[in-house]
């Protein structure tokens, strides 16, 4: 039995001013007139039989509302929708869907394919065949983690560098953190490497087993948040005090890194985490000067610029390799190659409102 267990925790801080917390990046139509929560649910239909034909999802509680509604729209009701009272990352997301679905299907054994809500996969089918052989990897007593197959170096992703074939997967030597520009041009030369996707799969009761082991504390507050939250039809809303008082840890960092039984499928599906404006712009159709243009805009003398307007006119001249974006709350301009540091705007923006 596969349990597909959705991630929609983020707001996407790369993607301000567009991406906020009200109206975060998972939630807002930017690969394709769908938004990246619906695509992610909707491609679940490629896994076949499968897979149950609801999943759970994990989410803010502010963004509940707005998750049903995306997810009736796309006829992919939730069978239960988990409330967070703040974002603790990962690694606690993952182990109350897991503490939850096996109190749902006690005598299943289930098996948890965990894919955040903010991803793009272009190829559907590849992805599914990926899945069948994380399935078997599974089977086998792995905990898998899906590395995608790198077509360039890229310094805005860490990397799993492959060991021993173990028959269309492979063991894990070891996670890197985000490389420099040389750096990860060695590691696309070498190619023994993969870029960290942030999806897995594994045994519910193998990755609780992990957890007990390597962040007894973690589980322990997930346990208590669980037995104390709320129900209401599909809704649970997470015990406050238990898991306010949780660590804020990572997949990876609690639990990937450190098991001995950690396994990579390939991923080659056109997969993108749409993580900055210049990764948007890398997925949507340009027109012959290489611009992508969104809304009413115009532009003269323009090249390879990403301009997308909210309700006024925004006009370019001259911009070459620029992002232009503009919102009811605030005007984005900044370089494609500074992309990544719209993340320290934020922070900025966010110290200041603090008093900072």
């Amino acid at each position: 039995m596969l349990v597909p267990v959705v991630l929609s925790g983020g707001f996407g801080k790369r993607l301000w001013p567009l991406s906020d917390q009200a109206h975060p990046k998972q939630l807002l139509p930017l690969a394709t007139q769908k938004s990246l929560l619906q695509d992610t649910v909707s491609r679940l239909t490629a896994l076949g039989e499968r897979t149950f034909a609801s999943t759970i999802v994990v989410c803010n509680r502010s963004h509940g509302p707005l998750i049903r509604e995306q997810l009736a729209a796309v006829d992919r009701a939730a069978d239960q929708l988990v409330c967070e009272p703040e974002g603790r990352n990962t690694a606690p997301a993952a182990a109350v869907a897991a503490l939850l679905t096996e109190q749902l299907y006690p005598a299943e054994n289930p098996t948890l394919l965990i894919l955040p809500a903010d991803h793009s996969i272009q190829d559907v089918d590849a992805f599914a065949k990926a899945v069948e052989v994380a399935h078997s990897a599974v089977e086998q007593g792995h905990l898998v983690t899906f590395g995608v197959v790198p077509d360039r170096p890229e310094t805005g992703y860490g990397y799993i560098k492959r060991g021993a074939e173990l028959g269309g997967f492979y063991a894990v030597e070891r996670f890197v953190e985000k490389p420099d520009a040389e750096r990860a041009q060695e590691y696309i030369t070498t190619k023994e490497y993969f870029w960290n996707s942030g999806m897995f799969m594994f045994k519910a009761a193998a990755y609780l087993a992990e957890l007990e082991s390597l962040a007894p504390q973690l589980l322990s507050f997930c346990r208590q948040a669980l037995d104390a939250a709320s129900r209401e039809g599909e809704t649970i809303e997470l015990g406050r005090d238990a898991f306010l008082a949780c660590p804020s840890d990572s997949i990876d960092y609690a639990v990937m890194e450190h098991t001995s039984k950690t396994a990579v499928v390939p991923l080659d599906a056109g997969w993108s985490d749409v993580g900055s404006w210049s990764s948007l712009y890398d997925l949507c159709e340009q027109d012959a000067q290489g611009n992508v243009r969104i809304g009413n805009t115009v532009t003269l003398d323009c090249r390879e610029s990403y301009f997308r307007a909210g309700e006024r006119l925004v006009a370019g001249i001259g911009l070459d390799g620029f992002v232009v974006v503009d919102t009811p709350d605030a005007v984005l301009i900044v370089p494609k190659d500074r992309a990544q540091d719209v993340k320290r705007i934020v922070e900025m923006l966010e110290s200041t409102e603090g008093g900072g």
